[in-house]
């Protein structure tokens, strides 16, 4: 399962906004240095879905706001 990031690094609070079944906007306080803001933005991600920060693997965009990660397991709680 695929799943479009769109995270915002340096914001004032954490939040996570569902835009879609598969797409998500996430505002992060970590800087986006040293990919800070994308292992928040993950673990921000795990904690909605309910699932391990290890299951969710970034394939995608590394160094920009726009990015793709799989899913590994497939069972997820809502």
């Amino acid at each position: 399962m695929f799943i479009k990031l769109k995270v915002h690094p340096d914001s004032r609070r954490d939040k996570l906004v569902k835009k879609a079944p598969d797409a998500y906007e996430i505002w992060t306080k970590s800087p986006p240095s040293r990919g800070l803001a994308n292992a928040s933005a993950i673990r921000q991600l795990s904690l909605a879905l309910g699932i391990e920060a290890k299951k969710i693997m970034l394939i995608k965009g590394a160094a920009s706001p726009a990015k793709i990660v799989k899913i590994i397991c497939p069972e997820i709680k809502k």
